[in-house]
């Protein structure tokens, strides 16, 4: 037996912690009844992700990138290497904002935004790098626009990186895409990539990940709304919005 199904064997099962004792004013009993069947849920969901999570860490190493990519960083030329900086991991978000787009892709956006104002804490376990095909001035004017802070970004347009990595066809656009590199022995291997895309899709929903890493998302699908099918974020808004 192994150590997580073990572990899994010593939990206490999820309805009997989701007995709650919480009570909110005014709430029935069907209400409460309801809740603690959801909370179930929500603990066993918890499980999961975790065990997924789990199994992504045990991921044996992946191939050695194929060459010491060169990209034109805020602070002038970097290599792939020179990106992890202190640390032995690295994390790639490739931003559809390619050469043929007026303005970057919203949603992209919208992650990375959320993203600048985790980078502080991000930083201290791995780095961070966000890499598009545009030029790096256009790439740090959009950053200044944004008030974005922290983000790391670099341009891949003089490298083949979007075409190995984010699987990009360079004449019909652009792919957003997660990376995780690692540093093991000297070499650079490739650890884990988001490869949850259309063709995995259900039925009426968009192509997401699991968990899914746009935090707008999980807040809204909290609420009785939910996140829609017909709403995405925008790159500006309304004043009174």
């Amino acid at each position: 037996m192994s150590h997580s199904e073990a572990s899994a064997q010593a939990l206490k099962p999820a309805f009997l912690l989701a007995q709650s004792k919480l009570r909110f004013p005014n709430e029935s009993a069907e209400y409460r009844k309801a809740r603690n069947a959801l909370l179930a849920e929500e603990i066993e969901l918890r499980r999961h992700i975790e065990r997924v999570a789990a199994k992504r860490r045990a991921l044996p190493l992946g191939g050695v990138v194929p060459q010491d990519y060169r990209f034109e960083g805020e602070q002038g030329p970097a290599a792939l290497s020179q990106m992890f900086g202190k640390h032995d991991t690295l994390v790639t978000y490739n931003w559809m904002f390619g050469p043929k787009r007026q303005r970057p892709c919203p949603m992209c956006t919208s992650l990375l935004g959320a993203l600048d104002g985790e980078m502080l804490d991000i930083l201290q376990r791995v780095a961070f790098a966000v890499i598009a095909r545009s030029p790096i001035e256009r790439l740090t004017a959009f950053k200044q626009e944004r008030g974005w802070r922290y983000l790391r970004l670099y341009s891949s347009g003089g490298n083949t990186f979007n075409v190995d990595y984010a699987h990009e066809d360079p004449e019909s656009g652009d792919n957003p895409a997660f990376n995780v590199f690692v540093r093991r022995n000297g070499r650079i291997h490739h650890f884990w990539a988001g490869e949850m895309g259309p063709e995995t899709a259900d039925p009426g929903q968009d192509p997401r990940g699991a968990p899914d890493l746009q935090p707008i998302w999980t807040i809204l699908d909290m609420t009785p709304e939910g996140r829609g099918t017909d709403w995405y974020p925008k790159l500006e808004y309304p004043s009174d919005d």
